[in-house]
């Protein structure tokens, strides 16, 4: 396998890694600066150049992008893919997971757990926002921060509206989350490569600080995950579009909580705490993959004419409720069941037994009209009426 690196920073310790693990295994690897290349859309083909030069035929890419450039890194991303060569991060991936905002859109859509989070903008609305989280306490976030850089815990109402109002008058874009006061400064850190957590660590804060992060001074040590939080771990990289993911959770007192997924997490403090080769799990999934490649049906807008992939949701008034899959009509609609998802539980390839319950989601390739003549109508959503006092009103 031939593997470029996107990096900028070669001598870094998880660039390093990853260069010795490909070497170790006999591929050819080279890191390549992604400020260097240049994006060439003026023949036939979608090409990239480098420092100036076509670039030679690479097999896979992995992007390690920092924040600061990931508009551009992205957009080198972007064309490799158009290129076909393999990445186990796509551009749209990073982008999603590199905004905070967008990231917890994602996730909250397909029913992760997460810390209450909110996002406004004008002052008015912000102490109601505070309230709906919660209450003070509360965590304001900058929405591209990284490292522990732009989170703050604001530990009274006025102090917490007094920082929003700054951030948000230098034009930043801020949440605000509970605090969630029983991890106790911990998290936890699960390396996702593939459909597994290949390495997990427990971050713990240094002194009163309430950040974990090793960059603020916290300690490492190894973790052995519940089946709970590796399951919510590696569904939260599969829906961000990540196959190699830092998965980043609070210890919640009704389960995992996830805070943020890492599109480029580092390898040097997961490395030290559990002495696990992760470089070398992630250039091996990268290889099998070259060698036989993954295809996610759901990145496919259309196989063939009429048909095509869609979710379908089991509702609470639906006749599908207490069937089996083979009861439910739907092989004989020309309907393919490929996975079952529910809560947090993936069902792949689930057999005709299976009973559907309510909210169930139904992951199905076939007839698109079918599918589409099975979506209920959206209900309307009624507007909330203040109620008038029941005092007269005076005309003046």
């Amino acid at each position: 396998m031939k593997l470029a690196i996107l990096s900028r920073a070669p001598r870094a310790y998880s660039t390093q890694r990853l260069r010795t693990a490909a070497l170790d295994r006999g591929h050819q690897v080279k890191v390549l600066n992604t400020l260097r290349f240049g994006i060439d859309l003026s023949g036939d083909h979608p090409d990239l150049q480098f420092r100036g030069r076509p670039l030679s035929d690479y097999d896979a890419v992995l992007p390690r992008i920092g924040n600061s450039v990931t508009y551009f890194g992205t957009a080198v991303v972007r064309q490799f893919e158009q290129m076909d060569v393999y990445t186990p991060n796509t551009a749209y991936g990073i982008t999603n997971s590199r905004d905070k905002l967008r990231a917890t859109q994602i996730l909250s859509r397909h029913n992760i757990g997460m810390p209450a989070t909110t996002f406004v903008r004008d002052r008015a609305d912000v102490i109601p926002a505070i309230e709906r989280v919660g209450g003070a306490p509360v965590v304001i976030k900058l929405l591209e921060g990284t490292q522990g850089i732009g989170v703050i815990l604001a530990p009274e109402l006025k102090v917490a509206e007094a920082i929003i109002e700054t951030l948000q008058s230098t034009r930043q874009n801020v949440l605000i989350q509970r605090f969630v006061k029983e991890s106790r400064g911990r998290d936890i850190r699960a390396l996702v490569v593939g459909d597994r957590v290949v390495a997990a660590m427990r971050r713990v804060a240094k002194g009163d600080e309430f950040r974990s992060n090793v960059h603020r001074g916290g300690t490492v040590e190894r973790v052995d995950l519940p089946v709970e939080y590796e399951r919510v771990a590696v569904r939260s990289a599969q829906i961000m579009g990540l196959r190699v993911a830092g998965v980043d959770m609070l210890e919640g007192s009704e389960g995992p909580l996830v805070m943020e997924v890492n599109s480029s997490p580092g390898l040097e403090g997961i490395e030290t705490a559990t002495k696990l080769d992760v470089a070398g799990a992630i250039i091996d999934y990268i290889s099998d993959q070259v060698a036989f490649p993954h295809i996610d049906v759901r990145e496919r807008l259309s196989v063939s004419t009429g048909y095509g992939v869609a979710e379908l949701v089991v509702h609470g008034d639906a006749k599908l409720i207490g069937q089996t899959l083979g009861e439910s009509g739907l092989r004989e609609r020309d309907i393919t069941v490929l996975t079952l998802h529910r809560g947090t539980s993936v069902i792949p390839n689930p057999n005709d037994r299976h009973v559907l319950e309510g909210e169930d989601r139904l992951l199905c390739f076939g007839k698109l009209e079918e599918m589409r003549s099975m979506i209920p109508e959206r209900p309307r959503r009624r507007a909330r009426v203040k109620k008038l006092p029941k005092h007269p009103i005076h005309d003046d």
